[in-house]
Order: C-alpha cells, then sequence, then structure tokens
C-alpha cells in the first residue's frame, strides 16, 4: 500500500494525482478518493494504460481492477470462472461474523433464494405500489420549504427510500428511520461519524435481527402475503435458514433497497446543477424523464464496485488470473468507458441507448430492484417538474468515505416554484 499524502508542498506525492504514481504502485480502493471525488483520474489512466490492473498491496490485500466495459461484463457473466461466494465487496469480512446473503452465493442456492423475493418487485406488485409512491413523493415534496436552503439527502433521498423499504417489508411505518440507520451501519467504513468500531456494527446489526426476527416470528404463523418477510418465512428456500443467513439477506435487500435511489436521487439534482443546458433540456420537454433516469443511474453509479473470486486459473484481456485471486468490477469506472459510451464523461439527459450502463450489473446477480428503483426516480422527476422550476446547489456536496457506496451524506439546496 502507498505511503503516498496529500502534501505536495512538502514534497511528498499528492495520494489524488493519478500520475503521481507509478502504474504497479496505483490503489484505486482508497475510500478518501471516494470521499473527495477525486477518483476519476485513476480509473481513466487504468482504462488507458492498464485497462485489468493488479494491485499488490492495500488494505484489502491484493486484488485485480477491471476497469472496461466490455471485461467487467465478461466477468460479471462468468459465474463458473468468477464465484460471488463469500462476499461482494473489495473489503474483507469479519471471519467470526459472516453474513451469508444471496447476492454472495453461487448457483444454485442463489437462484432458490432470490426466486422466494423476487415476486415483490415482479410486475404485478410494481403495478400496486405505483399509486403509493406517487403518493408519498406528493406528500414529501408538498412539505418541503420553498426557497429555503435543507439538506436535499435528508428531506427527499433519504425519506423516500426508507418509505419505500418500509413498505417492502411491511415494517412499522413509525420505526422506518431504523431501516436507514442499518443500512448506513453495514456500509460504513469505520471512524467516519456512523461507527467507530466492528464491534459497534455488530452489536446494531444484532439488533437488526432481533427486530426482524419479531416480525419473522409473526408472519410464520400466518398466511402468505406479499412482504419480503412473508415471502422469506414463507418460502421453500428460505423458511429454514439459519439467523446469521436471515440477517445477511435482510441486509442485502435493505442496502439493495436504499442505496441505488437514495444517491440517484441526490446525484441526479447534483448533475443537472453541474450541467444547466441538460436542466434547460428537461424543463423544456419533460418526456425526456423516463431516459434521463438511466443516465443518471450510469452518471451515478450508485454502487461503485463488486468483487468476484476466481474458482480457475485464467485469462483476462491478456492477464493471468490465478485460482483464488480477488477480483474487482469497477462498475464506477466501465460507466465511462468511452470505446463503449459515446462521449462517456459527460451528463446528456436524452443520450441514445442511455440504459446500456452496468450499475445495475449483469447475469444473475443483476440487481433485483432495477424496475422498482427506475420507478421511484421517474416519479420522483414528474412530481419534481410539477413543482419546482429549479433545485439550485448552494453549497458543496458531502460525499460518503466509501469505495463501495458511492453517494452522498449533505447535498444543500434552495428551490424555485414555478
Amino acid at each position: 500500500m502507498s505511503t503516498a499524502v496529500d502534501n505536495t508542498s512538502s514534497g511528498e506525492r499528492d495520494i489524488h494525482d493519478p500520475y503521481a504514481y507509478e502504474l504497479d504502485e496505483i490503489d484505486v480502493s482508497l475510500d478518501e478518493r471516494f470521499e473527495k471525488n477525486t477518483f476519476e483520474g485513476f480509473f481513466e489512466r487504468l482504462r488507458k494504460e492498464d485497462p485489468v490492473h493488479y494491485c499488490a498491496e492495500s488494505e484489502n490485500g491484493p486484488y485485480w481492477s477491471v476497469t472496461r466495459f466490455e471485461d467487467i461484463m465478461k466477468v460479471d457473466t462468468s459465474h463458473g470462472i468468477f464465484s460471488s461466494e463469500g462476499g461482494i465487496t473489495i473489503a474483507e469480512g469479519q471471519a467470526d461474523f459472516e453474513l451469508p446473503m444471496f447476492i454472495a452465493m453461487d448457483q444454485p442456492k442463489h437462484d432458490e433464494q432470490r426466486r422466494v423475493a423476487n415476486p415483490v418487485v415482479g410486475p404485478m406488485n410494481l403495478k400496486e405500489m405505483e399509486p403509493i409512491i406517487r403518493t408519498r413523493v406528493q406528500t414529501i415534496l408538498d412539505s418541503l420549504p420553498v426557497g429555503e436552503t435543507f439538506n436535499w439527502v435528508d428531506k427527499v433521498s433519504i425519506e423516500l427510500t426508507t418509505q419505500m423499504l418500509a413498505t417492502l417489508f411491511d415494517f412499522p411505518f413509525e420505526d422506518r428511520a431504523k431501516l436507514t440507520r442499518w443500512s448506513d451501519v453495514a456500509t460504513a467504513a469505520l471512524g467516519t461519524g456512523i461507527i467507530d468500531t466492528e464491534e459497534e456494527r455488530q452489536a446494531e446489526l444484532i439488533e437488526c435481527l432481533t427486530y426482524f426476527t419479531e416480525l419473522w416470528n409473526q408472519r410464520v404463523n400466518e398466511p402468505p402475503r406479499g412482504d419480503l418477510i412473508s415471502m422469506l418465512c414463507h418460502g421453500k428456500a428460505t423458511k429454514n435458514m439459519d439467523p446469521m443467513e436471515y440477517l445477511g439477506n435482510l441486509v442485502l435487500l435493505i442496502v439493495g433497497g436504499n442505496d441505488t435511489t437514495r444517491n440517484s436521487l441526490t446525484g441526479g439534482v447534483l448533475a443537472l446543477n453541474e450541467n444547466p443546458a441538460e436542466y434547460d433540456k428537461l424543463r423544456a420537454d419533460t418526456s425526456v424523464i423516463p431516459n434521463m433516469v438511466s443516465e443518471i443511474i450510469r452518471w451515478q453509479t450508485p454502487l461503485a464496485h463488486m468483487r468476484r473470486i476466481a474458482l480457475e486459473d485464467t485469462i483476462l484481456n491478456g492477464k493471468h488470473i490465478k485460482k483464488g485471486d480477488k477480483v474487482v468490477m469497477w462498475y464506477v469506472s466501465g460507466n465511462r468507458d468511452e470505446s463503449v459510451i459515446a462521449d462517456a464523461e459527460k451528463f446528456i439527459i436524452d443520450r441514445a441507448k442511455a440504459r446500456n450502463h452496468l450499475s445495475f450489473g449483469f447475469g444473475i446477480h443483476r440487481c433485483m430492484g432495477n424496475k422498482l428503483a427506475e420507478m421511484q426516480i421517474n416519479i420522483a422527476w414528474e412530481e419534481i417538474m410539477k413543482r419546482f422550476k429549479n433545485i439550485e446547489v448552494v453549497g458543496e456536496p458531502v460525499r460518503i468515505r466509501s469505495a463501495f457506496v458511492k453517494g452522498y451524506s449533505e447535498l444543500p439546496v434552495r428551490l424555485e416554484a414555478w
């Protein structure tokens, strides 16, 4: 791991300068670069010079970075060669606190467990949820202070996604803030103000398990219903899960149901402010919203990466990857790959083929809730444009210190009504 610090005046290298390093010294997994939004230059260099790149030393151990669109897709769809078993993040979990979850399982168990939860985001359920989402979006937007500065993340992004999570789980609505807290605790880097130690993380996740176990015990003795807890406790492949596997799948569903929508809702506001000509396009023609939603999700890339483990020796883009090696698909880099996405560095709301992005992954692990996420963001922007001529960003965004969840904790804004 490089010992470079951000102190160029003392003659030492700037950790945010991608050309301050030899190629084999680059470690793109540093959380700080994502927090300070200085990571893109490193990925641009790797895409050009070493698209399948080996980092021998890092806080997360040795790993391969896959940075181009086509190589990422190959890894993501080659389930017999690259396994998700044991974890999906570059950071290793705690050996004494393993959380099995179906996204971190291989076939056939992955398919069996995912199939149990899939109906909650199936076409029939989405059709039923659409008016609920719209009503909640309307209520949230109508409560916002026009002409006053407030944090968009708290007032809109978190509130909307938390309400939706509560609906999916049929979770007690008055306690819905717990879902946001557990999502943050599950993914937060240590020492960022959310949690300071792994022991704190584990203690709060056990609280999550305790709460959800009570819900399980209620619903297992009731007829099957359409919420996720009822589906899990009555599903053939999930009804006999041990407690840690139940907790692992809960964390997966909570984080998955939270981060894509939450951070794309914020990222879209920021992108439109950074690209005012695109905001003018939107004001002139709101029929572009569905296409814009796909572009926002590409542009934001709410989860920066997914990891795999090589099950056998293999070759990827000329590089020899050994059995057991950690392979990281950097979606955040593939979504800027100019060889596949024209003008990938630009935010273009009427982009052709806007759905051609990596943010939801590919293959058996493609995001289960991608249609729900798109629907929520689409409805949000439809209702925003009915009410507000402008959402003006009036201060710097505060980004999350994480190389996994690419998101925000603060975005100060001021609304202007039509």
